[in-house]
């Protein structure tokens, strides 16, 4: 036998190679948006397999399944496509109508024979910030409510839960991811909807330990607890300072006052210097921003990051009126600040509070401790600042 006729008859039995086995198809999330006709519109990165029309799809981190219903690339306007691939940025609609289905940093794979490790860098957006929103007519409440859900289809980091006050009605309690993300969507609420809203201070999330051992979430000050409390924790973030090196003693003096602790120093020029500290964020949460830009004549950035948490020594205070306390204008501030808290407090509140034909007492208090507003000299005293006519 010729050895042609030796090796086909070997490549004729020789049972065939197994295929290699095909990579299970994964996207990233980074963008998504929401169509009024369309539903949500996911931008996604292909890095393993392709995306194809008609294909059963599930979000990772929340095991939700879809059908893709359209399927199309970024070129850079949005153009319907057949088989997105790898490397490739294209976006697929699903028909949903809450586009906190598809979070930004998540992972899209097959519903069936998917991927079982999703992408690195998913994280749910934790609130860092707080405030309270109440509309100043109680009848909008029904309106503050439909916005705010309205908003959240393109906004999934917005987080908001009813909350009321004494004071200022009915309201929410919303979760933002900074300063910068409540402002827009507060201007948001007022220009859109023709809502007018009163918004409390911006506070943080505390962890409050009793002295039986349970913890306490503090996310307001009206549910700061009453009783024997062991330690209260505050969260922490680092901030990176860039500013002319003339100013650099203001920038420390003002961080020395918000209870930071400087953890580095560079200079970027001769001119210029970077400056690292660890700060309470919620002392940088108020006014700590407006203020380094006033004393660096605007030349000074910020920016920051969480990086834990630590305990403080803090307190609650409570703003009295005619010995009643209102919720609103309580604030949870460090041991040392409370006094000036108290005093500034109250002093606003003369001015701004009509008088009246009887005695209107102000008071600040810590627990069942008064805080004077006007003898400083006796701090244990119960002295009252009375408004008259």
């Amino acid at each position: 036998m010729s050895a042609s006729r030796v090796s086909s008859t070997r490549s004729c039995c020789r049972p065939p190679r197994p295929s290699a086995t095909p990579t299970p198809r994964r996207a990233l999330i980074f963008d998504s948006v929401y169509d009024t006709y369309r539903g949500v519109v996911t931008y996604v990165r292909v890095i393993d397999g392709k995306l194809s029309h008609r294909d059963r799809i599930k979000m990772m981190s929340t095991g939700a399944v879809h059908e893709m219903l359209e399927v199309g690339v970024i070129s850079p306007e949005p153009v319907k496509a057949g088989d997105p691939g790898v490397g490739e940025v294209g976006y697929l609609i699903t028909g949903v109508k809450d586009v906190r289905q598809s979070r930004v940093g998540d992972t899209v794979t097959s519903q069936h024979h998917g991927a079982t490790d999703a992408l690195g860098g998913y994280k749910h957006p934790n609130p860092m910030v707080y405030s309270g929103l109440y509309p100043i007519d109680g009848d909008d409440y029904p309106t503050l409510r439909d916005a705010l859900e309205r908003l959240q289809l393109n906004d999934a980091a917005l987080t908001f839960e009813p909350e009321t006050s004494g004071a200022l009605g009915f309201g929410f309690r919303i979760g933002f991811l900074g300063l910068l993300h409540m402002e827009i969507t507060r201007d948001r609420l007022e220009r859109e909807f023709n809502l007018d809203l009163i918004s409390t201070a911006p506070n943080v999330v505390y962890e409050v330990l009793m002295e039986d051992g349970s913890k306490v979430v503090v996310t307001n000050p009206s549910e700061y607890p009453e009783g024997k409390i062991a330690e209260v924790h505050e969260p922490v973030v680092k901030a990176t300072i860039l500013s002319p090196s003339d100013h650099i003693g203001t920038i420390m003096e003002l961080c020395q006052t918000k209870r930071g602790n400087l953890q580095g120093m560079d200079y970027i020029s001769e001119d210029r210097v970077e400056m690292r500290y660890t700060l309470p964020m919620g002392e940088i949460v108020f006014d700590f921003f407006d203020q380094l830009k006033s004393r660096t004549k605007g030349y000074a950035s910020l920016d920051y990051e969480r990086s834990g948490e630590q305990a403080a020594d803090l307190v609650k205070v409570d703003i009295l009126l005619q010995g009643e306390p209102v919720d609103a204008f309580s604030a949870i501030v460090h041991r040392d600040s409370a006094y000036g808290y108290g005093v500034m407090m109250a002093g606003k509140l003369k001015d701004l509070i009509p008088r009246q034909q009887f005695e209107v007492p102000i008071r600040a208090a810590i627990g069942a401790r008064d805080r004077p507003r006007e003898h400083p000299r006796h701090p244990q005293g119960r002295a009252r600042q009375v408004l008259r006519r």
